[in-house]
């Protein structure tokens, strides 16, 4: 299962960004391999508009199973978010990514969209 995360940074102990679109990485953990990586989406910042569907296409070539955030992708962002077989999991702000990532394991984040 490949799990893709809204972070502030590059690794396990980097905190979940709340914010979808304007989020400063992307990062892809794939529990087959057990391996991490990072998508830097930093080049959002500048967009005046429309940065969380440009997120959203991003995510949308990973192919992952699951998305974890902080407070969910807005309107534009969740129409391109639900063509694809993926389930969104919100309200882990505050979290690190290993947090978040427990909190999805042990059913303790709330299922969005």
């Amino acid at each position: 299962m490949k799990i893709i995360f809204t972070s502030s940074g590059e690794s396990w102990d980097s905190m979940i960004d709340p914010r979808f679109g304007r989020t400063d990485f992307i990062l892809l953990y794939n529990e087959e391999t057990d391996e991490l990586s990072s998508i830097d989406n930093r080049d959002i910042k500048d967009v005046a508009h429309g940065a969380g569907p440009k997120t959203a296409e991003k995510i949308f070539g990973l192919k992952a199973d699951i998305l974890i955030t902080g407070n969910g992708p807005g309107g534009n962002a969740a129409s391109i978010l639900r063509k694809l077989p993926l389930k969104i999991f919100v309200k882990a702000g505050g979290m690190t990514i290993r947090e978040a990532y427990e909190a999805y394991k042990n059913n303790k984040l709330e299922q969005g969209l």
